[in-house]
């Protein structure tokens, strides 16, 4: 299936990205989640290429080929879908993008059961969503987190 989209955010799974969209999503993150968090950790997990993982970005309209937000929507074997990687660049922060991509992704599940792993200052972002807590905060790399989930 080509990269399609759902109001201006991009969609597509690994094998219709090309080279340089796909090497811009992950700088992205890599700037966002190592290099800004200070987190050293394998970024590319496996995950980004498995066939039902849909890769959702905003476009920069300045600079071709980039993207100055994105998250992805992993298939769960218990059947949920898990948004994750959740971010946004620097320089685009506070203009309303992750919650451009919030409504899209959503969109894609249809009626399914959402999980994630909120970092704890966006807990009121994601309940906005329908996402409730599931659990006890907990460190992963040093930042607080909150497993959330949303009903189908």
């Amino acid at each position: 299936m080509p990269a399609t989209s759902i109001d201006g955010v991009r969609v597509a799974n690994f094998t219709d990205l090309d080279a340089t969209t796909l090497y811009e999503l992950l700088r992205l993150r890599v700037d966002v989640f190592v290099v800004e968090q200070q987190c050293p950790y394998p970024e590319l997990d496996g995950r980004d290429i498995e066939p039902t993982t849909r890769h959702l970005w905003l476009p920069d309209p300045e600079r071709a080929g980039s993207a100055l937000a994105y998250l992805r929507l992993l298939a769960e074997p218990d059947q949920t879908v898990r948004i994750g990687r959740v971010a946004v660049a620097l320089r685009a922060r506070g203009a309303g993008l992750a919650r451009r991509l919030m409504p899209a992704a959503l969109a894609l599940v249809y009626q399914r059961t959402c999980v994630l792993d909120a970092q704890s200052q966006l807990v009121d972002f994601y309940q906005q969503y329908g996402f409730r807590p599931t659990g006890p905060e907990y460190l992963d790399d040093g930042i607080p987190h909150v497993p959330m989930r949303r009903e189908r």
